[in-house]
Formats: C-alpha cells, structure tokens, sequence
C-alpha cells in the first residue's frame, strides 16, 4: 500500500510539472505573437475601423483591414509606381472609350462562391448607384456601361477618354465584394472578399481578427491569425510593442522617433510616400470666401517651423501635389504664399479677422495635434482667435463631412498615386458633401481637372494637373503642412512587410524566425 501511495504522489508531482511547464510555454508564447503553434501577428493602431465594406468605408484605418480582406482587379507596384493586374489577367483597349479585362480563373470568395465578370459589374454598379451613397463613387464617375462578355471578361465603356482609369481600378474602393453575401449581410460588419485573409471576428473599439485564408489563389500567407488591436494612446502601443505584446505599428510618430530607435527589439521602416497634410478652409463660409482671409491665414503659417518638428519624416514643399504624384512639377516647391506674420497681422488688423473665433477641428492623432498646437500658436500671434477642436477619427470624419468647421486639417494617402486621383474627389465640386471636406466649389478649376481626367495622353495630363495646382495656390485654397513618409515599425523576429509609397501595408508576406 506504501509503495502505491508513493507511486501516486510521484505521478500527480510529475503531473503538476508538466502543468506549470505548460502554463510557462503559454505565457511566452502569448508575448511573442504565437500560441499554441499557431502563427500570429497584432498590429496595434489608436483609432478603430469605421467599417469593412470598401463600397461603404473611405478611411485609412479601415483600409488596414479591408485591403488583406479584398483585392481590386490592379494594384500599384510600389517599387516602379506602375499599376499592374491583381485579379485581372491582362486588358485591351479597342478604342479610346472601350476597356476589355479578362478576369483571373478559379478564384472563389470566402464564401465559396466564384469570383468572376457577373461579381465585378456587381461591385461596380452598386459603388455608382446613387442610392448607394458611396462616399467614393466618383471612381465610378467616368463609367458609362458595364457588360459581362462572358464569365472572365467584363467590357467597361467609359464617357469620355480617361487616363487614369487603371489607377482608379486599384483604388481600395474599386475591391470587388462577394455579390451572394453582400444582399444576405452587412458587409461593413461581415466582409466577404477574395483576399488573403478572412474576417473572424470585430469587437468595436478593441479589435479585428482575421484568419489566414487556406485556399488564397496567391497562396496561404505564413501567419495564420492577424489582429488589429485598437490601442487609443499612442505611447501605450510603443510600450506594447517594446514589450512584444504587439508586433507591429505604422505612422509612427515624429515626437517618439528617438524612443522607437532606441529599442533593441524592433526595425524602423520608412519611405517617402504619396501622403499629403494640409490645412483647408470650409469653403462654404463667407468668411473663408474673402481671398484676403485666406492669404492672412496662409501667411501667418510657417511651415518650415512645423517641419524641423517632423525629425526628418515630412517632405517640405508648398506643391499640393507632392513629389511622388503624377502631375507634380517642382517649380511649385515654393509657389504657395510665403510665411510673413507682419503681413498677417497687417490683413487682420485692417479687416477685424481677429474679433471673431475660428473653430479649428482636429482629428485626435498624434500628428493631427501636433499640427493643431502649432497652427493656433501661430495664427494667435498673427492675431487671430483659434480654439481647438479634437474629435475620435470616425466622428472626425462626419464632421469634416457635413461642414461643421472654419479651419480643418486633412491628410490624404493617394493610393493610386495620381494627381487627378488627388484633385477630382478631394476639391471638386461634383463631391461636396462627399469626398470633398474643404466644400470647395470653382467652375475654372473643375474645368481643368475634368480636361485631366478626360483624355489619356499623358502629358497633356500633366499640363492640367500643373495649372490647376497652380490655381489653388494662388487662391490659397489649402496650405500644404507636409507631404509625409510611409513608416513602420516591426518586431526583429518578423520580416517581409510590404511597405508601399501610398500608404498601403501587406502582412501577406510576413515571416517569423
């Protein structure tokens, strides 16, 4: 009876070991990105998802999600700034309005229905109905029919010769959507795409999850698990990923640039990108409509006082388009209206800009703030009233939208990296309300981006881009702040992340030592 009693005690000791040796493995691997063998990454961002349906949703953050669930039908080569066929096979153009596409075989969404022609007009004409209200439907706007020719060939008509048509295509909001699940689901809550990756699970304000998609026609990416954890203070996200309780953070921010270097555990990444930061005026305002308003604001403003605070992550140039934009010319480096407060003042002082409050909106990122403080401390010199207002980046967004501002600061990633891509939805008057934050209205200028769009030769494109960039600095539409750079920070033990000019990040290549 001893000798089984002590047998017993033995086992359950060896038991309890292999327990709390268990429970040691788990813990480490919870730290390190991977649990129970599974591969996983978490990128850490401080605003949540507005939506993921990329018919419905028009933000960066979302774009995260969207762009590992969706495909569009091209892409843009982020090495050669080229656009090239994603879903799409190859394409001809029989004339000068007609776009032939032949579509990509044997690929199936996530709910196992195909992909195919029938899908991509599905996509297409519900982005353009009206009743739809997407806030890009304007990438639709030069379509005039779509026909299915046959099951992996779709024949686009277009009103009017349009150059930057295959940029368009490889907008995240040109993603084609699973026709079958978008009339049985909300698709901004329940994404069904061809992507990479498929949706599990979104917990609003803490986080997506999304799976490794096991038949992805492009091949089933290394990490079985992706999450997007929400993580509204910036400092805590560094601290997480110091900490390898997150494994990746993008748009790093200028003030913590020193601390990032200084971790022993992760590489920095940074390119110059197609992102542009800008000061706008709510063009719908009486006030904002008086030229010298304007010209008081942009003088007051020093931008090169803003950029030494950007520890070499922002490209300093008044040019609304930046330097990796097609229509970009560098004699507009130094077009807009010079930094001159004593000017400013002047313009104040002469027509009382100082006696009434100027609500400057801000969105609650790091380097929206930062933009923000400076702005105000200047104009304030210059005499006028600023007061701040800071909002969660979704409510941001509506009320950018809706007008409820005098001065805004907005950002714009340029995913298709073209100027008419910048100029058509950001400040033409077809997308006030819309797409168009700054309600600016202006037949000349409408008129020179429509001649941009409306013809596929190239250079005179570019001669239209040129003029209507000159325009707005002449008239002191917005005042450009920065033209940014891409960046990323990763953990060592991971590599392989796509890092591209526009904005756009892919973790599909990502591997683990």
């Amino acid at each position: 009876m001893k000798k089984n009693s002590l047998i017993i005690i033995i086992f359950s000791l060896l038991l309890m070991l292999a327990a709390c040796s268990e429970g040691e493995s788990s813990e480490k691997e919870k730290g390190n990105g991977n649990k129970g063998g599974e591969k996983s990454i978490i990128f850490a961002t401080t605003s949540d998802v507005v939506g993921l349906s990329p018919i419905l949703m028009n933000d960066s953050v979302s774009a995260n999600a969207t762009e590992h669930l969706y495909e569009q039908l091209f892409k843009l080569n982020g090495d050669t700034m080229e656009i090239e066929p994603l879903l799409a096979e190859s394409y001809e153009n029989p004339d000068e309005l007609t776009w032939t596409i032949k579509l990509k075989k044997d690929i199936s969404f996530h709910d196992g229905t195909p992909f195919n022609a029938e899908a991509v007009k599905y996509t297409f004409e519900k982005l353009r109905d009206p009743a739809t209200a997407a806030p890009r439907a304007s990438l639709m706007e030069p379509i005039d029919t779509i026909t299915v020719i046959d099951e992996h060939t779709i024949e686009i008509k277009t009103l009017y010769p349009y150059g930057p048509f295959l940029a368009t295509l490889s907008h995240t909001n040109a993603a084609i959507v699973s026709p079958t699940a978008d009339q049985k689901q909300d698709l901004m809550r329940e994404p069904v795409g061809t992507g990479p990756y498929k949706f599990v699970s979104w917990t609003p304000g803490d986080q997506v999850v999304m799976a490794a998609n096991e038949d992805y026609w492009g091949g089933k990416p290394e990490m079985d698990k992706f999450t997007i954890k929400v993580v509204p203070e910036i400092s805590t996200a560094i601290s997480m990923l110091q900490a390898g309780e997150v494994q990746f953070i993008d748009n790093l921010p200028t003030e913590q640039i020193e601390r990032l270097e200084g971790m022993g555990n992760i590489n920095i990444e940074k390119k110059e990108g197609t992102t542009i930061y800008y000061l706008t005026f709510n063009h719908a305002k009486d006030r904002n409509k008086d030229p010298d308003f304007r010209k008081a604001v942009a003088s007051a403003i020093d931008r090169d006082a803003f950029i030494s605070k950007l520890n070499g992550l922002g490209v300093r140039s008044d040019s609304i388009l930046g330097p990796k934009v097609f229509g970009y010319d560098e004699s507009a480096d130094k077009a807009g209206t010079p930094y001159d407060v004593e000017a400013a003042k002047a313009l104040v002082e002469k027509n009382g800009y100082g006696k009434e409050p100027i609500k400057l909106l801000t969105a609650n990122r790091s380097n929206f703030i930062l933009m923000a403080e400076i702005v105000q401390a200047q104009l304030t010199e210059a005499g006028f009233k600023v007061q701040i207002e800071s909002m969660e980046w979704a409510t941001f967004l509506d009320t950018a939208r809706a007008g409820d501002y005098d001065l805004t600061f907005l950002s714009w990633a340029n995913v298709t990296a073209d100027g008419s891509e910048m100029f058509y939805p950001n400040f033409h008057s077809d997308n006030v309300g819309s797409s168009n934050r700054s309600h600016y209205s202006n037949a000349e200028f409408d008129k020179l981006v429509d001649a941009s769009r409306s013809t596929i030769d190239q250079d005179e494109r570019k001669n239209y881009l040129e003029q209507a960039n000159k325009l707005m600095l002449d008239e002191d539409v917005a005042v450009v702040m920065n033209h940014g750079f891409v960046t990323a920070a990763l953990n060592k033990e991971y590599s392989g992340l796509q890092l591209d000019p526009n904005g756009k990040w892919y973790i599909t290549d990502v591997t683990r030592k």
